[in-house]
């Protein structure tokens, strides 16, 4: 088998991918499809972090468009990351994979609170671990947080999956000619304000010279070939 091109990865999952068709909550069989990708990567003696959203639950931004105090709203959606990393962890544990699951706000009945260098030791133990709660502060997104833990474990690249292959010009779900591209830059994405990650969330990235690879994963094995080194998705960089 070809060696994998990443030592240490940061996989950014949004609440929604979790869903599946069903329109809301937890779908297992989804999940369990997720969680037998993460484990075949980490099978690889990889090292795995992962960040999850929330938006299958609630949305902070779209909660506090309702009316919901904006602080209240973000609150909400941090302990929706929570749901989505318990059942991460359960499916990857029925796996066979070892799991942590680390929150920026404390709930030590169900989860480790987040400190970095025990985070970082349960990675070098081959432990995946699940950051939940976002950053544990309002007005900052799963992006953002993606971003911040990233560079705090000093992982090599942030896997942005999602559910179109890569970055485009323009909304390929609704403009059916819209150009992918293989690779761009960080300053690329700003100025033309692509819907990658939120702009703190880039501009985090790019301050740091730390790659994004935004890639489909809803196509079956996509998480592994990017973790080989192929040309899957789109890499953002300098």
């Amino acid at each position: 088998m070809s060696q994998p091109a990443f030592h240490r990865i940061l996989l950014k999952l949004s609440g929604e991918a979790l869903m599946g068709s069903q329109g809301f909550g937890v779908d297992p069989e989804v999940s369990a499809r997720i969680a037998q990708e993460i484990h075949e990567v980490r099978s690889m003696d990889v090292e795995v972090a992962i960040v999850v959203g929330g938006g299958n639950f609630i949305r902070g931004v779209a909660a506090s468009a309702l009316g919901i105090d904006r602080v209240v709203a973000d609150n909400m959606g941090m302990l929706a990351t929570v749901i989505n990393a318990l059942a991460l962890q359960d499916a990857l544990e029925k796996l066979g994979s070892y799991t942590r699951v680390v929150t920026a706000i404390e709930m030590r009945a169900i989860a480790e609170p987040f400190i970095r260098r025990r985070a970082i030791r349960h990675l070098e133990k081959k432990r995946v671990v699940v950051f939940a709660a976002g950053t544990g502060n309002p007005y900052f997104s799963t992006d953002t947080a993606a971003a911040l833990r990233a560079m705090e474990i000093k992982a090599e690249v942030i896997l942005k999956a999602t559910k179109v292959d890569g970055v485009y010009d323009a909304d390929p779900q609704k403009v059916p000619d819209a150009k992918m591209f293989a690779r761009i830059s960080y300053l690329e994405v700003l100025s033309r304000g692509l819907a990658v990650m939120d702009t703190t969330a880039i501009s985090l990235c790019m301050d740091n010279s730390l790659p994004i690879i935004v890639f489909n994963l809803n196509v079956p094995g996509n998480l592994k070939r990017v973790v080989l080194g192929e040309k899957v998705g789109s890499l953002v960089g300098r």
